[in-house]
Parts: C-alpha cells; structure tokens; sequence
C-alpha cells in the first residue's frame, strides 16, 4: 500500500465540501501533515523518521480513510431541495434527473415550480394512492408526462428501453421518474445512470439500495439488461442476494 497515495487521496476527499463537519473535527490532528509528508519524501529526510512518521499516520488516518471509501456512493446523489425531500422516497441524481414515489396534487405544482420539465410514470395508474387524471394535471403544468406501465412481478427490457429512449432523445430536459414507492423507479434509474451516465455501479447500487434490495424478480431483470449492454453486474462489496419473502 503506498502511504503518500493514502495521503493524497484523503486530503482529496477532506477537502470536499461534503465532508466540512469531518474537516473541522480534524483540522489539529492533521494541519500541515500534507506538508510533512512532502518534506519527509526528500531526500535529506531520515529514513527512520520518515519511516516512524508513516507509522504514526497509518494509524491516523486508516480509519479515516476507510470511512470516506464506504460513504463516497452517499453522495454520488445530489443534496435534496428541502421543499422536495417532502414527496415519497425522493432521490436527486443530477441537477436533471431525480427519481420518487408517488406525488400529491400539490407536489406536482411544486415539481413545476422547481424546473422539472419531464414526469415519466412507470407503475399502474389503478394504485391506490396514483391519479387518475394525471396525465391531464402535469400536462396543464406544462410540463411533458410520458407513461409507461411496468408490471411490478414481470419488469421487461423494453419497458426499460421506452423510457431510457425518451430520456435520451432530451439529456438536458429536467426529469422526474417516478412509481410509488420509488422500488421500480430506482431500478430504472440504477440502470440509466450506468449505461448512460457513465455512474459505477457500485455508486448507483449504492443510491438504488437506500430505496431496496430489489429482489430476486427485479435483480435478474437488472441482470439481463445490464447483459444485453456487455457490462457486468459484478463490483467490490456488492450484493446482490433477495431479501427474504415477506413472513420469513
């Protein structure tokens, strides 16, 4: 392991906004230790303090480094508009694509309000908590409403390729994808953002998995369009084993 890439890769993501709380916590352990390091790799520098110095902040900063390795996929999702985060399961992707559960009425007009120019439903409208009328209620928002209803124990590729399709003929356009629980949608979205966005997947499971574990229905659906496109479902600390069936 080289310690002076441990170094540089940790005070990359220290200085990352996101992490300004950590920042603070630690600014006296580690203040001008990116200097030392430096000095240390000299060649006038000792080899035995270097040596002593390096075993000191292994200890320090393993840990540390560690923790921001298991929470980088935390935030490969955008931060969440306060006035957002109210409608079910909502997940900000990108400044253009974010995915939910089912809306209100109202929270529709606040979709509208916020940019969003593009709904795309993709569970039954016969739902318990879905609208009937709406399509009618986005269109008269202005804004683009497509529908494509995924059978939730029987998801199809070309489900998957309707909506991706749409979503490519417009990248810019600002897009809410949404069933209603946010299971479908974030299945959906896994698979867009790694054949289209260019996301690992082990950041996209990440986002996909603060929503569920699909299960064995939807992970070999995931499976198959993931082959279909020659990328592997494979990636370090993933698991993609089924929950349990409901009264296990």
């Amino acid at each position: 392991m080289d310690f002076g890439a441990d170094c540089n890769m940790f005070f990359s993501v220290y200085s990352n906004p996101t992490w300004a709380s950590l920042a603070a916590k630690f600014d006296r352990v580690i203040a001008g230790s990116s200097a030392i390091v430096s000095w240390l790799h000299q060649p006038h520098a000792s080899t035995a303090i270097r040596m002593r110095f390096e075993r000191v902040m292994k200890k320090i900063l393993a840990p540390l480094i560690g923790a921001a390795l298991l929470s980088s996929a935390v935030y490969a999702m955008e931060e969440v508009d306060p006035v957002l985060a109210e409608i079910s399961n909502f997940r900000q992707y990108s400044d253009t694509f974010a995915s939910a559960g089912q809306p209100t009425r109202e929270q529709f007009q606040l979709l509208a309000d916020q940019g969003f120019e593009r709904i795309v439903y993709i569970a039954f409208s016969n739902n318990n908590n879905a609208l009937a009328d709406a399509d009618q209620l986005v269109k008269g928002l202005g804004m683009e409403y497509m529908h494509v209803p995924v059978a939730f124990d029987n998801p199809l590729a070309d489900d998957f390729y309707a909506f991706a399709d749409s979503m490519r003929r417009n990248t810019g356009k600002k897009t809410l994808l949404h069933c209603q629980v946010n299971a479908r949608a974030t299945a959906f979205s896994f698979l867009y953002r790694v054949l289209f966005d260019d996301i690992s997947i082990t950041d996209a499971k990440a986002d996909m998995n603060t929503v569920w574990q699909p299960n064995a229905v939807w992970r070999d659906f995931i499976f198959a369009v993931l082959d279909q496109n020659n990328v592997s479902p494979e990636c370090e600390g993933c698991d993609w084993t089924p929950p349990p069936p409901r009264g296990q």
